[in-house]
């Protein structure tokens, strides 16, 4: 992409994400607060990704409250709910040193589902909790932050998150005892809402672990050392012999954005087994091969979801990042990952024509994208650039 390419994305990018900030309350007092955990840590990465190609201070700072209002917020009870403070129970001093120790809300509008409520899967869909896998976005964003802003506190709070998600999501289950993560718990991290398993959270638990272990060792003289040492155990338990196919665009797209992390740490010599490289590339082969047979992209927009269809565009986007991180190897586990990856290349132009799609205007006039605009826009941000978002 030439220079002038590059400032038209930026600014088109830019315009996303301020007004983003100006609709949910980041930079404006005209809006009351709105924070949502998953799309928030995609935006953390958009404003550093911004800083890093701009070097405008605004993006560095943008990420910086965003950080704080998150935690502030999604750290702490609903104001609709009979408890108030940090979720982590420390007093306010304390919890404000160690936001994350508790976990962090997702920010649905309905209040948890109490203990007297029956289930509605429906409506479990809009009701507070703790999602496991919104936790290691949001892990993966303070380790962006703590790399890009050279403060450790931010991997410190990252690893902090990573004890109290663990320690509250991973169960065993019988007959075995192996150990799994449920998908949903409450906001106090002692009760199960959705006791199932997400399809990819051990695999997500993983590799976050691993990679805030290593921002850790990176910042290690002014910063914390790792303590995640069982946590990585379990989850290596988790993931072992376990295959990763997957029918859903944003699922896709996360095993690309997995696959993209695992090449980049097994670089850094942090990963112990490179066959799992392997095994997430063949996979996400055999997912695309079926996703593209459905045709869903040759639907109208009122019809599809568009922040999963941009998952799988920024995981799409992926691949370059992989190609070069294989660039200067010459060993025969790199030749074989270099094939793995040419044969995703015939899948790489969905990127640009999922993009295309969601930028249009027309398409964004479709309730599908005005019901979600600012997970749709952000995801879009990412999309378009995804520097930071897929960095390790």
């Amino acid at each position: 992409m030439n220079t002038k390419a590059q400032e038209s994305v930026s600014g088109e990018v830019s315009g996303i994400m301020l007004a983003f900030a100006d609709r949910t309350g980041l930079s404006s007092s005209r809006h009351p607060p709105r924070r949502y955990l998953w799309t928030d840590a995609h935006a953390v990465c958009n404003f550093l990704s911004l800083y890093r190609r701009t070097g405008s201070e605004e993006y560095r700072q943008l990420a910086v409250m965003l950080i704080d209002q998150v935690h502030n917020d999604l750290g702490k009870h609903r104001n609709d709910d009979a408890r108030s403070g940090w979720l982590s129970g420390l007093g306010d001093k304390e919890g404000s040193q160690h936001p994350t120790a508790g976990g962090l809300r997702i920010g649905k509008q309905l209040p948890e589902r109490g203990p007297d409520d029956v289930f509605d899967e429906r409506l479990e869909w809009d009701r507070d909790g703790q999602y496991y896998h919104y936790l290691t976005k949001w892990m993966h964003a303070l380790c962006r932050a703590g790399t890009v802003c050279n403060e450790p506190v931010y991997i410190r709070w990252a690893m902090e998150l990573a004890a109290a998600a663990h320690a509250g999501f991973a169960v065993r289950s019988p007959p075995d005892g192996r150990m799994r993560f449920v998908w949903k718990m409450s906001i106090d991290l002692t009760t199960p809402l959705v006791p199932s398993s997400s399809l990819h959270d051990s695999l997500d638990g993983y590799l976050t672990y691993i990679e805030i272990a290593h921002c850790a060792s990176r910042l290690a003289a002014s910063g914390p050392r790792t303590g995640l040492g069982k946590e990585i155990l379990d989850a290596a338990g988790m993931i072992r012999g376990r295959r990763w196919y997957s029918s859903d665009p944003l699922g896709i797209g996360g095993l690309l954005f997995d696959a993209c992390r695992t090449l980049q740490l097994l670089a850094a010599g942090q990963i112990g087994h490179p066959a799992l490289a392997t095994t997430l590339l063949q996979d996400a082969s055999e997912s695309l091969l079926d996703y593209r047979r459905q045709a869903n992209l040759g639907q109208a927009a009122k019809f599809r979801l568009a922040f999963r269809e941009l998952g799988l565009s920024t995981g799409l986007h992926a691949l370059s990042k992989m190609r070069a991180v294989l660039s200067n190897r010459s060993d025969p586990l790199a030749g074989a990952l270099r094939d793995d990856l040419a044969a995703l290349g015939d899948y790489e132009p969905m990127a640009g024509i999922i993009t295309g799609f969601w930028r249009d205007s027309v398409n964004q006039q479709a309730d599908s994208w005005r019901e979600h605009e600012d997970i749709n826009s952000v995801m879009l941000a990412t999309s378009l650039l995804p520097g930071e978002f897929l960095e390790v």
